[in-house]
């Protein structure tokens, strides 16, 4: 599929990225440096968030890298300073995790936020501010598809951080008059992944057991349906939400328009990349209380005011996974 979407130039912009080190961050630091932004990324490679040094080997040297956590007032507030847009990419991902280690979610997820949008406040206040958000945090589904009226009773408490720290976003925009977005994401799968770990995002996990030629382990009879998209339709969604006036103080689902089950989504993974075995197992306890069941989200918001429209199906995104892991695999094993 021809990559045919028009981003904005970003010549002259200086953007922050907390997380760049990260899938996601990673991935928007590219494309903005492409685009002629001046990229400041701040990370601290938490080894619960999935951080990877090789995922910038390729652009180092057109950024500012800054070794930090975002709970590092001083640090952030220094970083924030002069700078015209900042996604917030930094995160504890895994939702396991966040049940195991609440107040370590917490601490990253809740009062981090509250960092970077002080800070902003304080120091910095006509930025942009792009908090990411997850379609998780809707927890099990009232109506389908849900859109962004839906309400969020999220099931763990990663999600449940993640909707509280949009909501404190939100609030510092109406509050203090800030240019806010919140852009909620689904089930991102791509190059740059931590794909070595069933914490960061079961998709990209199962990604990396069929490139190692592994069984995928599914729960259950694996019905549950899930949303899809590929990292760069995020990053052109990310960037767009960015530019544009009307998105200010306003929540967004960036999610694909394919949606299946877990099971198909592991097949297809298997023919794609990998020739591993399916192997069906009864559900966890402890994943169990936490799991959504179907997740069927629109993206027509998303689609109206950014004019952005998911470019990669299901089955291109993996082809071009495929292509990035070949390569460069040994740099995430």
């Amino acid at each position: 599929m021809n990559n045919s979407m028009i981003l904005p130039d970003l010549q002259g912009q200086r953007i922050l990225i907390t997380g760049g080190l990260g899938f996601i961050g990673s991935n928007l630091a590219h494309k903005c440096v492409e685009l002629g932004a001046k990229v400041t990324i701040i990370d601290s490679l938490d080894p619960h968030s999935g951080g990877n040094i090789f995922n910038i080997h390729d652009i180092e040297n057109s950024i500012e890298l800054i070794f930090s956590d975002i709970l590092d007032f001083p640090e952030i507030s220094h970083a924030i300073t002069n700078k015209d847009i900042i996604f917030n990419c930094a995160a504890s991902t895994s939702h396991p995790f966040s049940m195991r280690e609440p107040l370590i979610d917490l601490d990253v997820n809740g009062k981090g936020v509250i960092n970077l949008l002080e800070a902003a406040k304080r120091y910095n206040k006509g930025i942009k501010f792009i908090q990411i958000g997850t379609s998780t945090q809707l927890g099990s589904l009232h109506y389908t598809p849900a859109d962004e009226l839906h309400p969020e009773f999220p099931n763990d408490i990663y999600s449940s951080n993640k909707s509280v720290s949009e909501k404190y976003a939100l609030i510092y925009g109406k509050a203090y008059n800030m240019k806010v977005v919140a852009v909620r994401l689904s089930n991102v799968f791509g190059p740059r992944a931590s794909i070595m770990s069933p914490e960061f995002t079961f998709n990209n996990y199962f990604i990396g057991l069929a490139l190692q030629g592994k069984d995928i382990t599914i729960f259950g009879k694996g019905e549950q349906i899930r949303n899809l998209i590929y990292i760069n339709d995020v990053v052109s969604a990310l960037i767009l939400a960015s530019q544009s006036q009307i998105a200010i103080n306003n929540v967004f689902f960036v999610v694909g328009d394919e949606h299946l089950s877990v099971a198909k989504i592991a097949e297809t993974i298997t023919k794609i990349i990998g020739n591993g075995r399916l192997v069906f197992v009864d559900w966890p306890d402890d994943r169990k209380v936490i799991e959504i069941g179907d997740a069927i989200i629109s993206n027509n918001k998303a689609k109206s005011i950014f004019n952005w429209m998911p470019e990669y199906s299901f089955i291109d995104g993996l082809k071009k996974t495929k292509e990035y892991y070949d390569v460069n695999l040994k740099n995430y094993l």
